[in-house]
């Protein structure tokens, strides 16, 4: 509960991260009484402001949902900004029947432009220096 308390003062002050954890324990009923509208609303405030992970989590709300249009909506752009997770998820919706053959092409090309984009050659160093 203190938790919560202090998440929500974060986002009072502009935390798209605490917005996430909001969002996430109103979803899984961690520390709060579970409730999907509002885990939806945190995780919409925090997408907004370009939270991959918010926007992968609404995705899966809205799959929940049977809402599968909106579902690979979201995947889709959190696909494009780099996130594996969103691709994989589509990938399976492809293998079941819910997404399309070019929904799942768009979301592998937006990942992989997405992770080209973000090479650099001190990236590369530094990985290798590790």
């Amino acid at each position: 509960r203190k938790a919560i308390k202090l998440w929500k003062e974060a986002a009072e002050l502009g935390s798209v991260r605490a917005l996430f954890n909001l969002g996430r324990a109103y979803d899984t009923g961690e520390g709060v009484q579970e409730d999907k509208v509002k885990a939806t609303e945190f995780y919409t405030k925090a997408a907004l402001q370009g939270h991959v992970m918010s926007r992968h989590n609404l995705g899966a709300c809205e799959n929940q949902k049977g809402n599968y249009d909106c579902t690979v909506r979201h995947l889709l752009t959190s696909a494009k900004m780099g996130l594996k997770e969103s691709v994989e998820y589509i990938k399976q919706m492809f293998m079941e029947g819910l997404a399309t053959k070019d929904q799942y092409a768009e979301a592998l090309k937006g990942y992989q432009d997405a992770v080209e984009e973000m090479k650099s050659h001190d990236r590369d160093e530094a990985k290798a220096f590790l």
